[in-house]
């Protein structure tokens, strides 16, 4: 199993990543932590530094990559970084998955697709010329198959799960693992604003427990919860016209 010493973690100043942050935090571990609330990030930071982590924190909105980049090779100089864990993320469509304000649907796809590429760009090749390293891209269940909600995020997580499981392939020559984690439903500000059911809810510190030890084994894909995964394995496996008729599209 890998461990990680030097971590970059994004959407840390609340659900999954500020769980991750909170796990990983321990002495000997330097931390990378970005997130869009101060104050939550702030939290966050303090947290991590009473268990005895070295963190450096920061505000930056992830689709701003003149400011990004340079922030990610600093902490990276310093701490060579083995662990990345590209989390930010948003869902902002509202119940008609805005279809009439496609500026929404825009700054979606922004923040979920050029904010992970915004997070792994400046480290893979560094981490490829050191022969060593793991990215985690957080996508979700929801980019499997067409629901009748959320239309951009859903897009938008499965054009990074398919691009994660992609270059897999071709970093692993270079001893770079990439896992790309798809969780169902986890307590987060995302899911408490969210207007539909939300069959199997986990909580954030349940899914860290998951992630944490798939990225630590390199898993290519890192699934949950296993009720979720049933039903969208499902959901792929039948004819497209049935299960566009049981989500009521048919």
């Amino acid at each position: 199993m890998k461990t990680f010493s030097s971590i970059v973690i994004t959407g840390a100043s609340s659900g999954i990543g500020e769980a991750l942050a909170l796990d990983y935090a321990a002495p000997g571990v330097a931390l990378a932590l970005t997130g869009r609330d101060v104050e939550r990030l702030d939290t966050v930071t303090s947290a991590c530094r009473a268990k005895g982590a070295t963190v450096v924190s920061a505000t930056i909105d992830v689709t701003d990559r003149d400011r990004f980049l340079p922030w990610l090779e600093s902490f990276d100089d310093a701490h060579p970084v083995d662990l990345v864990i590209a989390n930010a993320g948003i869902s902002i469509d509202k119940d008609n998955s805005s279809l009439d304000d496609f500026s929404i649907i825009r700054k979606t796809l922004d923040v979920n697709i050029n904010g992970v590429l915004n997070t792994v760009e400046p480290l893979l090749p560094r981490m490829m010329e050191r022969k060593r390293g793991q990215i985690g891209i957080v996508s979700s269940l929801a980019g499997f198959i067409g629901l009748p909600y959320s239309a951009s995020y859903n897009a938008s997580k499965a054009a990074v799960r398919v691009w994660g499981e992609s270059i897999r392939y071709v970093v692993k020559k270079d001893g770079v693992g990439v896992s790309v984690i798809c969780p169902g439903f986890v307590v987060s500000r995302i899911t408490t604003e969210a207007p539909f059911p939300m069959p199997f809810m986990m909580t954030s510190a349940r899914a860290s427990s998951i992630i944490r030890r798939g990225l630590a084994l390199n898993r290519p894909r890192v699934a949950f919860p296993i009720g979720t995964k049933a039903a969208v394995w499902l959901g792929m496996t039948l004819p497209g016209r049935w299960s566009a008729r049981l989500l009521g599209a048919g």
